[in-house]
């Protein structure tokens, strides 16, 4: 399933260096508990693009290479790597032919100028442009204007392939929610951050080197609030998985 593929038999990741629940971290890249629950081989295209990005952003690294990864991505999951990669605390080394992708998310671009040279630009694709980069280099031709021709290789990319039905793997029609339970579903995400950052808080201090040398009743009245608040979470996500449903 994708749970599986992501925590391994875990309930809890470590992501940036706070523990999140796998539901919740899998939430980030638009998986809903049931669809995480699901076998990988029953997933789309770009479900299991989006598998594979939670995966690789799951693991402990500074400096992830990124070889052509908008290829073959739909428009939600490359907006989702956007932000991905926006939010990543480290630097990312990609190659792309994707001019508008690298103008969104890159601040700085090496360029292979020919004869062996390579060049370090701040910015995307347009602002090496403005810097006196000339699109030749990239085996781009212009027309007499020098825009035309330019502006066709920016915008113009080949159309996706037509992605062949999948049988068996179409999720069944979701049923519509009342008012309040769609505002019920959409406050979960927030309670469940909270009660991570609570979890997370009460697990430092049983992970104190001095916590069992407090007296007795303190160190079982934390211990307690850790089971309560991991309660309080598995109840949160049955309901978030039942209404999701």
């Amino acid at each position: 399933t994708v749970i599986d593929n992501v925590a391994e038999g875990r309930d809890f990741i470590t992501i940036d260096g706070q523990n999140r629940h796998v539901l919740s971290y899998l939430g980030d890249f638009l998986f809903s508990p049931q669809r995480a629950r699901t076998p990988v081989k029953a997933l789309s295209g770009g479900e299991r693009a989006r598998l594979l990005l939670a995966k690789l952003f799951s693991k402990p690294a500074n400096l992830p290479v990124l070889d052509e990864p908008t290829n073959d991505l739909d428009v939600e999951t490359l907006e989702l790597l956007e932000e991905v990669l926006l939010n990543f605390p480290g630097t990312v080394l990609m190659v792309s032919h994707d001019r508008a992708f690298l103008d969104n998310v890159v601040t700085s671009t090496l360029v292979f100028e020919g004869e062996g040279k390579v060049r370090e630009y701040v910015g995307g694709y347009q602002d090496w442009l403005r810097q006196g980069g000339s699109p030749r280099l990239l085996g781009v031709g212009e027309s007499k204007s020098g825009k035309a021709e330019l502006a066709t290789a920016i915008v113009e990319a080949p159309a996706p392939a037509a992605a062949a039905p999948v049988q068996g793997s179409a999720e069944p029609a979701k049923k519509k929610l009342s008012y309040k339970l769609q505002r019920e579903l959409e406050a979960i995400p927030g309670q469940i951050d909270a009660l991570e950052q609570e979890m997370a808080a009460v697990q430092e201090q049983v992970s104190d080197p001095a916590f069992y040398q407090q007296p007795v009743q303190v160190t079982t009245d934390v211990l307690a609030r850790l089971e309560g608040l991991q309660k309080e979470m598995d109840a949160l996500l049955e309901r978030w998985a039942e209404l999701e449903g």
